[in-house]
């Protein structure tokens, strides 16, 4: 094959102008040095951005593409580029000197390749503590910190393109019209077209700013948001369906992670819930969609029975909250199995959930929005520093044809609130939440207030009607549906999940030394080797080995990113250090012993021959 000519990229930024010629084959992180020797000295190397328009473009963090060549992404000779970056706070008069990395051990096979470390990954920081529910935040654009994908969220119009109409448009190839222009986030034609039921945060956020907020325009900013609040008096309540939701898809790397957790349900008969752990990614088949990629399931301590779970004390939630953070991870949501057996042999299950029933039960969405005011959403766009939550709601159970599907759910920002001000409770009926009564006893309370609190409904004339929610009105009021499903390909960040899942004792399994030993090849004579840490790409296998408290942190870091990246590099590496040597000698003394060689056959000893104290010898001798 010739070798590809070489292009001119143009470059520029608030510092001036400058070209570069480089090979198209050439990967984007490999220009760091150039751009850096054209650039001021303290130029934070991390913080450099490629854009291809001065304002309002695609911005791409240069470190985040590593891979990607500059003709794959379709430059040619004479294009230009523009960089935004940041410059390094001085330190004592002096420019800012890199960290060490002897703390915090990287990539090695960035380092063996010559191509510049990747940073690490932002993770989602929690929003602040508030004294209460109502306190305000002063300039909250400026003070609260977002995720990295709300960030690259915001800065994207959202615009949905449409082709050239044939019929209508009158113009050339390069004009545009009301036929051909592109559409906003919320249009309801797209949606209806589409058939997406609910609008993404971001597109709701566009709507309802749209007026007060136009970047075009650089009118000024104000916080569009503000959750109800239920607590202090309100007025009356009339509950309406939220048009918009917080996640809009939730998507599972792999099939067995749905397996093993109804494993347990074909083992014992009984129910069981897992905290589901993954990241928020976009979602491009919704406009600014946020979908949830679950990677793993921990199943927490619990008491199951056919009917239902009790949750009990669960006292390494941090620690597995750790883990997961090490690896790249967060908790996204909860998932609980509702199965019967349909009792006919064939492996179906009776349909409890459909249109006609319930599809989440009262006590459900009570328990799902505790877990959602739980876990809030920080952003800059509610003057309290929080609005709404990402964590979903997941149940498996029977569909009209037997089989067992997966449903994904959120409750209302106005379920949580309800929830919260203790307004409503569960009802022993599971398609109706009841509203609390302002007596105790029977008696009247002083101390509690419940407004009056109303829905529409559509009657059976095709009218629409407000009716009062007391004594109890349907669950249909007080939830988000979203989407599930599995990727194309499979993707999953760990490539086992053979390892023996915990808390699982009442059905006979249990985690142990020598169940590690062998996932990790470690015998008397053999310490697994790389294969053996490779091996440990297990979620599950990972918490056991934290609670096992023998790696130190930086070697634990080490682990995770090893499971996570299945780095060869880094595999080597940590098998020189001394936390996995001392892991690899307890898992020898504790591991599985070689089976014992048979004595040997004398036919002497078969013909009575040879005493006892004779045939002791020689079996001595030949052993």
């Amino acid at each position: 094959m010739a070798p590809s000519k070489s292009v001119l990229l143009r470059f520029e930024g608030k510092d001036g102008q400058f070209r570069l010629t480089v090979d198209p084959s050439e990967q984007f992180t490999s220009l760091l040095s150039q751009i850096l020797d054209k650039l001021p000295q303290s130029t934070d190397s991390k913080s450099i951005v490629l854009s291809n328009k001065p304002h309002g473009g695609e911005d791409r963090l240069l470190s985040s593409l590593k891979g990607i060549t500059i003709e794959r992404v379709g430059l040619k000779h004479g294009d230009k580029l523009y960089l935004k970056y940041n410059e390094q706070a001085p330190m004592n008069g002096h420019s800012k000197v890199a960290p060490s990395t002897s703390a915090q051990p990287h990539n090695s096979s960035n380092r063996l390749n010559g191509l510049p470390i990747v940073p690490t990954e932002d993770f989602l920081i929690a929003p602040p503590p508030l004294t209460s529910p109502t306190a305000t935040i002063k300039s909250p654009w400026e003070v609260v910190q977002q995720s990295p994908l709300d960030n690259r969220l915001d800065k994207q119009d959202g615009k949905i393109p449409r082709k050239r109409d044939q019929k209508m448009c009158r113009h050339g190839p390069k004009g545009m019209c009301d036929y051909c222009m592109p559409l906003e986030p919320y249009a309801p034609e797209y949606l209806a077209d589409k058939k997406i039921k609910h609008l993404s945060f971001h597109s709701y956020l566009r709507k309802i700013n749209s007026a007060t907020n136009k970047p075009e325009l650089k009118s000024s900013y104000m916080p569009p948001l503000s959750e109800p609040y239920y607590r202090c008096q309100p007025s009356a309540i009339t509950l309406q369906p939220q048009p918009y939701r917080m996640v809009d898809h939730v998507e599972f790397a792999s099939p067995a992670l749905i397996n093993s957790l109804l494993d347990f349900w074909r083992s014992s008969g009984a129910q069981r819930l897992g905290f589901l752990y993954g990241r928020y990614e976009e979602y491009t088949e919704v406009p600014l969609g946020i979908k949830a990629v679950v990677e793993a399931i921990y199943e927490p301590p619990q008491v199951d029975e056919v009917d239902g779970v009790s949750l009990q004390e669960w006292e390494n939630e941090k620690e597995v909250d750790e883990v997961a953070r090490l690896c790249g991870l967060q908790k996204v949501g909860v998932i609980v199995t509702d199965l019967i057996d349909a009792g006919v042999g064939d492996g179906t299950v009776v349909c409890k959930r459909h249109i006609d029933s319930y599809f989440l039960s009262s006590l459900e969405i009570a328990f799902a929005a505790r877990l959602q005011a739980q876990n809030p959403k920080p952003t800059k766009w509610s003057d309290t520093g929080r609005f709404g939550s990402n964590f979903v709601t997941c149940v498996l159970s029977g569909d009209e044809d037997g089989g067992i599907a997966i449903s994904a759910f959120q409750a209302s920002n106005s379920a949580v609130e309800m929830i919260r001000a203790d307004i409503v409770e569960p009802s022993a009926e599971p398609s109706v939440m009841l509203v609390r009564e302002e007596e105790d006893d029977g008696q009247p309370s002083s101390t509690r207030y419940i407004p009056e609190v109303f829905y529409r409904r559509i009657n059976e004339y095709g009218a629409s009607v407000q009716e009062n929610a007391k004594p109890s009105f349907p669950v249909e009021y007080l939830l988000v549906t979203l989407t599930h499903g599995f990727p194309t390909e499979s993707t999953a960040l760990f490539n086992r999940s053979d390892f023996t899942i915990e808390n699982r004792d009442i059905i006979g399994q249990s985690q142990e030394l020598k169940t590690v030993a062998n996932k990790l090849g470690v015998t008397n004579t053999s310490t697994g080797g790389e294969k053996g840490v490779r091996a440990a790409s297990d979620f599950h296998l990972l918490c056991f080995l934290h609670r096992m408290g023998v790696l130190s942190r930086d070697e634990e870091a080490l682990l995770c990113r090893v499971a996570g990246s299945h780095d060869l590099a880094d595999a080597f590496q940590l098998l020189n250090t001394p936390g996995w040597a001392t892991l690899v000698a307890i898992l020898q003394e504790s591991g599985e012993r070689p089976p014992k060689r048979s004595a040997p056959f004398f036919p002497e000893a078969a013909h009575g021959s040879l005493s006892d104290g004779e045939q002791l010898a020689k079996r001595f001798k030949g052993a």
